[in-house]
């Protein structure tokens, strides 16, 4: 049992103490996601080329394509996903504007039998369901979040998504490509970088996860050294093929 040091009244003390972090928000899956296949996806189709015996310029072409293709790519698809399922949320919400509208003495029912099944005394569940059916916006808020799940007011943003989404993937693809546009002639430095920084984005999303910072960074390079490996011997196997 923990106890807090403060001299705030303990109700004050316990709300200053114990807050979450958004779980809901619109930023952090895809610039999470981003982040992580861009590593991984260019990582890997630059190993494939270079396992088919390309040259530098070409290998820094593939990288440089693979980033750009990428990050509008996620940005197009986070965009239209999350603008879906936004209006989606918005056309079962104005399905319950339209029920509490229409039948405001069901849809009271309807709240006060969620509250009894949740274990409150018949009369004060349906004293406390006509007081939160007394404002429409309030009444719609408390069905969407009991009903539906969501906050009505804190629906994710498609713009927010997009944006998050390929500048993660655009930073994480970066990094393979850098050590060739800074000089570098060999694959080993690009391989390298990527998979600290595989390690590195894994050991982050750490901190707003259960799992500890070790964990979850050699679950990213290995995942990420495994496609890396593969495509690489994919690309020797083809290059040979074909050469």
């Amino acid at each position: 049992m923990s106890v807090i040091d403060t001299a705030e009244p303990p109700h004050i003390a316990h709300r200053d103490n114990h807050t979450h972090r958004d779980v809901t928000g619109g930023w952090l899956r895809p610039a999470v996601f981003g982040a992580m296949d861009g590593l991984v996806s260019n990582l890997a189709l630059m190993t494939g080329v270079a396992g088919g015996a390309m040259d530098r310029q070409t290998i820094v072409i593939t990288g440089l394509a693979g980033l750009a293709a990428g990050a509008f790519s996620m940005a197009a698809g986070e965009y239209t996903s999350v603008a879906s399922q936004r209006e989606l949320v918005q056309a079962e919400l104005e399905v319950e504007r339209r029920e509490l509208r229409k039948h405001p003495v069901d849809e009271l029912e309807e709240l006060a039998a969620l509250y009894v099944s949740r274990g409150v005394e018949p009369a004060l569940a349906r004293e406390v369901a006509e007081q939160l059916s007394r404002d429409p916006e309030q009444a719609l808020e408390i069905h969407a979040r009991e009903e539906l799940g969501v906050d009505p007011d804190d629906l994710p943003s498609p713009l927010v998504a997009a944006v998050s989404s390929f500048g993660s993937f655009a930073l994480g693809a970066l990094l393979p490509v850098l050590p060739y546009l800074l000089g570098a002639t060999a694959l080993w430095p690009a391989v390298v970088l990527a998979l600290i920084g595989l390690f590195g984005c894994g050991a982050a999303v750490a901190r707003v996860t259960a799992r500890s910072w070790w964990y979850s960074g050699l679950r990213q390079l290995a995942l990420g050294g495994a496609a890396a490996g593969v495509t690489y011997a994919l690309g020797a196997l083809f290059g040979t093929a074909v050469g």
